[in-house]
């Protein structure tokens, strides 16, 4: 059954080529609870095929997610809280998860669209505080493309490397995650001991 549908992923994402990657991979970044992983990994796998360009795979894996990513943004920077308080259970979003999202916001600060777009649960909609913040748009997209970059590369040369060993796929993406994971976590400290440098230099400065 598992080789099944790991076969109809790979035949679908073939058969869509890259506008279906794109499309896919907004999806996944909006509020529709859509894994990039039934989408990157079978990418990967046919790129080492040779039917898909690796290169062009990432290219359009990220840019749907920036595109998934903009939109839960100016939907938040343009409508408010209210409207998620409102009607964020037609969206499959509680009240409580907007609260969670926005201490995550809150503790992290901006730093949290990049490292929020690797964190289970949290990375379709770290998007909505960001908007709701009116985060500055050109850092937000830095980040955004910087964490979703990651992600989309994990995944694609984890398709491409096992992505004919299908039953290694779930080993190793468990492992996958936990790199990125870690690798998130080192860039957050080097933005928090930066940001607190430059604090202290302002400071002395006012002195």
């Amino acid at each position: 059954m598992l080789a099944k549908i790991a076969q109809f992923l790979v035949d679908t994402v073939g058969s869509w080529g890259y506008l279906g990657i794109f499309l896919l991979m907004f999806l996944e970044s909006t509020f529709f609870p859509f894994p990039s992983e039934v989408v990157m990994i079978p990418a990967g796998y046919l790129a080492y095929q040779g039917k898909l360009s690796l290169t062009l795979i990432l290219i359009v894996g990220i840019a749907g997610s920036l595109a998934g990513a903009l939109f839960n943004y100016y939907l938040a920077l343009r409508f408010g809280r209210s409207f998620f308080l409102r009607y964020g259970r037609y969206l499959l979003i509680k009240p409580e998860t907007l609260e969670k999202l926005e201490r995550f916001f809150a503790h992290h600060g901006e730093i949290s669209t990049f490292n929020g777009r690797l964190i289970p649960g949290i990375r379709q909609l770290i998007s909505l505080p960001a908007g709701l913040a009116k985060m500055p748009l050109a850092k937000f997209s830095l980040y955004t493309t910087l964490g979703a970059g990651i992600w989309v590369l994990v995944l694609t040369l984890l398709g491409y490397f096992i992505g004919k060993e299908r039953a290694l796929i779930k080993h190793y993406l468990h492992e996958a995650t936990l790199i990125a994971l870690l690798t998130v976590a080192l860039m957050t400290l080097f933005y928090i001991v930066r940001a607190k440098r430059r604090q202290a230099l302002l400071e002395e400065d006012k002195i």
